[in-house]
């Protein structure tokens, strides 16, 4: 009994630990780190094949199949954890102010967020837009001004997969 514990245990965080690095390793590979994605590969299958070979040998095991399954789903947990932890790269934002823009600009760039702004027209007449590229690390940040300055603003947040030159080179923590 305290053999088949173990094992389940083994298979299970087998698969938290490899579902999460595949998680990572996609992370990397989208930012062009496509080295230290190769690297965390080799460890991802190595981890899922040893995994994996416990609960092949032993089909007639539901357990292992359903801890198989468990280990997986929350590897995902795990993963998506990690990634929004790690918060590597940029975004692009799209902000579309409702109330008082000027008060919102001047906030964005007190808190050094590198702010352009563009003259647009929508449905109920003109608009400010205003364009954002900042780390990703910096979004709860971004979020806090906005809805503390216009919580009835629309943005959209986009990834981007690089940057080159511009404000956000010199942004400096507050």
């Amino acid at each position: 009994m305290t053999l088949l514990f173990g094992s389940l245990c083994f298979i299970f965080f087998a698969r938290i630990a490899d579902v999460s690095i595949s998680t990572v390793r996609i992370l990397m590979l989208t930012r062009g780190k496509r080295l230290v994605a190769a690297f965390l590969g080799f460890f991802e299958v190595s981890i899922y094949i040893t995994a994996l070979s416990q609960v092949v040998g032993h089909l007639d095991n539901p357990w292992k199949i359903l801890v198989y399954a468990l280990g997986f789903s929350c590897g995902t947990l795990v993963g998506g954890f990690l990634e929004e932890k790690m918060a590597l790269g940029y975004t692009f934002v799209e902000l579309v102010p409702k109330n008082n823009p000027p008060e919102l600009i001047t906030a964005l760039r007190d808190q050094n967020f590198g702010v352009t702004v563009l003259e647009g027209e929508g449905r109920t007449g003109p608009r400010y837009i205003l364009t954002l590229i900042l780390r990703r690390k910096d979004l709860p940040r971004f979020r806090t001004i906005v809805d503390q300055v216009d919580p009835d603003a629309f943005y959209a947040i986009l990834d981007a997969r690089g940057t080159k030159g511009g404000y956000i080179q010199g942004i400096k923590k507050k």
